[in-house]
């Protein structure tokens, strides 16, 4: 009965998943939605060993999506399902020329890393209200000591766009509008909220 439920649960995400991505056609749509389900029960199977996180909801950080697009997503892990979305900007270090991405956990790259994060406490910082970031894995480790934060930007835009949109120096940077509805889930949870940044 139980896995009767998680199918179709996990359905049910995968068809309001799809309102959350592209406006328009794409012929990547089905595997942008695949990716996302994979990486989603990577997380939800990664809660259930690490108990001291938030295992209600977390944060997918898809690049293989343009800068553009939202990539940016607030995922429930008890409905298996995305309830919101947002434009994220990686890191500057990042382009290439030839449009695909690179990653770096260097200090000094400029480049997102990828990997799993905790996110900790807020401050304010150069950008306003920010959350320290904690890097979970060894493509992340240096996190915290290259000042990698989540904070928005005034510059950032809201809605998704024709063109790239902004560049940050390595950390995952919002729209200050969408911002507010992150801080309003970081600020209530009792435990740390997770954030998947993938490729």
């Amino acid at each position: 009965m139980k896995s009767k439920l998680a199918v179709i649960l996990s359905l049910i995400g995968i068809t309001i998943l799809s309102n959350f991505y592209l406006k328009g056609n794409s012929s990547n749509i089905e595997k942008e939605i695949s990716r996302t389900s994979t990486k989603a029960e990577e997380i939800k199977s990664f809660l259930k060993k690490n108990t001291k996180y938030n295992n209600d909801i977390f944060f997918l950080l898809d690049m293989k999506i343009p800068s553009n697009k939202n990539r940016f997503f607030v995922y429930d892990a008890k409905k298996n399902t995305i309830t919101d979305s947002g434009l994220v900007a990686h890191g500057s270090g990042s382009d290439t020329e030839n449009g695909e991405l690179k990653f770096s956990n260097t200090d000094g790259s400029l480049m997102t890393s990828l990997g799993k994060y905790s996110i900790g406490n807020s401050y304010n910082g150069t950008f306003g209200k920010a959350y320290k970031m904690y890097g979970l894995d060894t493509s992340n480790s240096n996190a915290f000591i290259r000042n990698i934060v989540l904070h928005a930007h005034e510059k950032m835009p809201y809605e998704e766009q024709k063109s790239p949109i902004i560049l940050s120096w390595g950390c995952p940077m919002v729209n200050e509008k969408f911002y507010l509805r992150i801080q309003n889930i970081l600020d209530k949870s009792d435990k740390s909220v997770l954030m998947y940044i993938y490729y």
